[in-house]
This record gives structure tokens, sequence and C-alpha cells, in this order.
């Protein structure tokens, strides 16, 4: 079968499968995932009840489905601003802030009944992973530029941020996620001898908060 016909197929494919998953999300916003059928999502998304079986076999997986992409995505984003040029502190507080900020807005459009699903099982435990892994990368980084406090291990404090920055689901807004962002940066910064200043001082904490608003509008 010629190249193109197969690239062409398959992208009609990919079109298909979001098509459910866009569809069923949908669905499950407006009516609860108690509430949503196979058949509805088939009806909405225009196609036969057969193909959509081709695709998942339930509700479930369609949603699981979906949040794996999306968190794929999100660790992608997140992988980009660990990687990019800069001074290694700047990256941390890039990349944290962005977690945060990604744990604030999931939590306004995910239900209670959605998130019992999908944050749960081996896909959930190897994405957490994940993310942990690239936290104490960047941390380490960090530490071996002496930006980080030394009697606490990165992967301690990968696991430190990890649970401190999911606290951010449930603020009101971003400027309270902005302050969470602060708090846990403060909690990983050397800290200061008896008599010796703040080690992140006025000027360094203001451009840290300008440094992380300009990533949250981005």
């Amino acid at each position: 079968m010629p190249k193109l016909w197969n690239e062409t197929i398959e992208a009609h494919r990919h079109a298909v499968r979001d098509a459910i998953m866009e569809t069923t999300a949908a669905l499950v916003g407006e009516h609860g995932l108690a509430s949503v059928k196979m058949t509805q999502i088939a009806e909405q998304a225009g196609i036969g009840r057969a193909t959509l079986y081709k695709y998942f076999p339930d509700v479930d997986s369609i949603l699981i489905a979906r949040h794996e992409e999306h968190v794929a995505a999100h660790l992608a984003q997140l992988a980009e601003l660990r990687d990019r040029a800069g001074m290694p502190e700047e990256r941390l507080h890039a990349v944290l802030g962005t977690y945060a900020l990604i744990c604030h807005h999931r939590a306004r459009h995910a239900g209670t009944d959605v998130a019992a699903l999908v944050h749960r099982g081996e896909p959930f435990a190897r994405a957490e992973q994940r993310l942990v892994d690239l936290f104490q990368e960047v941390l380490g980084e960090a530490a071996a530029a002496g930006a980080l406090r030394a009697d606490v291990s990165p992967g301690e404090l990968a696991l430190y941020c990890l649970h401190a920055l999911s606290a951010a689901g449930s603020l009101p807004d971003e400027s309270a996620v902005h302050r969470l962002v602060t708090v846990t940066l403060a909690g990983l910064r050397p800290a200061a001898a008896p008599g010796e200043p703040d080690p992140a001082g006025p000027a360094d904490r203001h451009r840290a908060a300008q440094e992380h608003q300009r990533h949250a509008r981005h």
C-alpha cells in the first residue's frame, strides 16, 4: 500500500479517535460519568457503534486514554522547560511554576468522579514517576549550582515538590498558585546561617516572581 495512502488512513484514525475522546469529555462534563453511554457517544461523534467499539471497549477506557494523552503533552512541556538555556534556578522555577498551573487548571475541568477514575492504576503510577524523575533532574542541576539546600536529597525534594504543588488544584485563582510556588521554592533554598542575610533577598524574590509570571503567560 502506498505510503501516502497509509498516512491518510492513519490521520483519519487519529481524527476519529480525537473526536471520540472530546465528545466523551463533553458529554461527561454535561451529564456526569454514570449517565453517559456508548450509544450517546457514537451518535454525538457522528460514527456507528461498531466503529466506536473498534477504538474503545467502554466509556472509562475513553476517558483514561484522553487523560494519558494530556499527561504526555504536559510532560513534554515540562521537559522542554527543563532543557531550555539559562540558569538552573530559573529552569527550576519555570518547571515548578508551570506544573502548579497545570494542576490548577486541570482541577477546574475534571469532576471528582473522572479524577478518581484516571488517577489510579499502572499508567498513572508510571506518569507520576516520570514527573518525579523530571523534577529530580532539574533539582539536581540546581543543587550542583549551589542553589539548593544540601541537607535533603534531590529525590526527596522532588517528592516534596510533587505533593506541595498538587495543592494548586484546590486554590481559587492563579495569584494563589503563584504564592504557593513561592513558598515551595523557599523550602528548597539553602537556609541562611545565623546572622547572615537571606540568600534569596527581596530583589531575588521579586525577579523570581516576575520570571514565573512571564512563563505562566506563555
